[in-house]
C-alpha cells in the first residue's frame, strides 16, 4: 500500500512541476469500438434498436408486416399515431390499450424520427390524378 501511495505522489509531483514520466502511456482518444459500444445493439432478426420497448413493437408491429417497412419510416409521435390510426381504419389494426399505444410510439418517435434526406412529403389529394378504377369519382 505505502508503494502505491508513493507512485501516487510522484506523479502528482511531476504533473505539478510540468515533468512527465516518459513511461507513462500517452493519453489517446477513445477507440471506436467503445463509442459504438454507446449505441444500443440492433437485433439481427427485425433490424430494430434493441433498446426501450423494442420488442413490444416487435411483437405488435411484426405480425402484420415486415420489421423493414417500420425501419425505412420516419416520424414524430403524432406522425407515428397518425400511421397507427390510417392501420387501424384501413387495414384492420386492432386497439391498443394506451399504455401500450403510448409505449410504442414513444419507441419509435425516439429510435426513427424525421429525416429529411427519407423520404418526401405526401402529395396533397387536390394534386393527385384521378383514379381511373375509383367508384367515388
Amino acid at each position: 500500500m505505502r508503494a502505491l501511495w508513493l507512485v501516487l505522489v510522484s506523479m502528482t509531483l511531476a504533473t505539478a512541476c510540468g515533468k512527465q514520466d516518459e513511461s507513462a502511456a500517452p493519453a489517446t482518444e477513445p477507440e471506436p469500438a467503445s463509442v459504438a459500444a454507446a449505441e444500443p445493439a440492433i437485433d439481427p432478426a427485425t433490424g430494430f434498436r434493441m433498446t426501450g420497448d423494442w420488442e413490444l413493437v416487435r411483437g405488435n408491429c411484426t405480425a402484420c408486416h415486415s420489421a423493414k417497412l417500420i425501419t425505412q419510416q420516419r416520424g414524430t409521435a403524432q406522425q407515428w399515431l397518425a400511421m397507427i390510426r390510417w392501420m387501424q381504419k384501413k387495414q384492420n389494426l386492432w386497439q391498443f390499450d394506451p399504455d401500450t399505444e403510448d409505449r410504442i410510439i414513444a419507441y419509435l418517435a425516439e429510435n426513427y424520427p424525421p429525416d429529411a434526406a427519407r423520404r418526401r412529403a405526401a402529395i396533397p389529394p387536390d394534386l393527385m390524378p384521378t383514379n381511373p378504377y375509383s367508384t367515388n369519382n
